[in-house]
């Protein structure tokens, strides 16, 4: 008989009883929290001077819907120009071509480098500038004007103080993505004889966009906010239309989070699709679970099932 032999258990050993650790200061610190919780909920809903009665009254009228349809209309457009005209940039900054890249730089260098506002203020009075916008040969005959009180309205100024300056930022997000791709990749693709531009569109923004949506999730719930700044040119957005209405009644502050209640609402939708929107290009990696489904895992591992 070999020492293993000797050794060797007579029967089967019992499974192992995994119990997990007993962490009561988490359940302390859990009560404590729901306990100021529920109290901040209930000082706040029995305060009188928040005017719940005036924001019931206003939170459903027409003019703050339309001013969330003008918020959200500036919010999809300004996006829209920002995501492209960051791709685009973002290609230029990283072309090997030094005037191409220096330009892409210089753009971003200006716009993100000033203040939104003042940009979106600039594009109002563009007007007072450039008087008509022409169409035609450079120093040469031109064919079509405009006049610029027509052309730049302020829905248009806000468009392009919001997407111009978002293209900005956009950029140095796509950037980061690109960069994140392996160079292996260009090189296996080049030796393939793909072009740059096919390189570029079918297999590095392919790969980046893991890297890339995260951010745009949170650019496009920044700019939801940052699209109120359009009250200063008076373009009744719905913070603007908040205003009218308080300047009118005097209920400031009920209106004001009438305003508040309908941002959270918007930008909590839009966290939701960044959610799923995350998972879906996180495929074949770590999946990102909702809290319901971590609280379901965690009855699961307190359930003392056997390892």
């Amino acid at each position: 008989m070999t020492l293993y032999e000797q050794k060797a258990p007579a029967g089967r050993p019992s499974e192992i009883k995994a119990v997990p650790v007993r962490h009561y200061g988490r359940w302390v610190a859990a009560a404590l929290i729901l306990y100021v919780a529920i109290w901040a909920v209930w000082s706040v809903a029995h305060n009188e001077r928040f005017g719940w009665d005036t924001i019931n009254a206003w939170f459903w009228d027409g003019s703050i819907i339309d001013g969330i349809v003008m918020t959200l209309e500036l919010t999809v457009i300004a996006m829209l120009m920002g995501v492209v005209g960051g791709v685009l940039l973002a290609v230029m900054r990283l072309s090997p071509n030094p005037l191409i890249s220096g330009v892409a730089w210089l753009y971003v260098w200006v716009f993100r480098g000033t203040p939104v506002l003042v940009q979106i203020i600039l594009w109002f009075y563009v007007k007072a500038l450039i008087p008509t916008f022409s169409l035609g040969i450079p120093f040469g005959p031109t064919f079509v004007h405009f006049n610029a009180n027509d052309l730049i309205t302020a829905f248009v100024a806000g468009c392009l103080g919001l997407g111009l300056n978002e293209a900005a930022y956009m950029s140095e997000i796509v950037r980061a993505g690109i960069l994140s791709v392996d160079p292996g990749q260009n090189e296996a693709a080049t030796a393939l004889g793909m072009s740059r531009a096919k390189i570029m569109r079918r297999v590095v923004l392919p790969q980046a966009m893991r890297v890339i949506i995260p951010p745009t999730g949170n650019e496009t719930i920044s700019m939801l906010k940052t699209s109120s700044l359009v009250s200063v040119i008076a373009l009744a957005d719905l913070l603007y239309s908040v205003q009218i209405v308080y300047n009118r009644t005097y209920q400031t502050i009920p209106m004001l989070l009438v305003a508040s209640i309908w941002y959270l609402v918007m930008t909590s939708i839009l966290t939701v699709g960044q959610f799923y929107l995350e998972r879906y290009f996180g495929r074949g990696t770590a999946q990102r679970q909702t809290m319901l489904e971590r609280f379901v895992a965690n009855l699961r591992i307190r359930g003392g099932r056997s390892v």
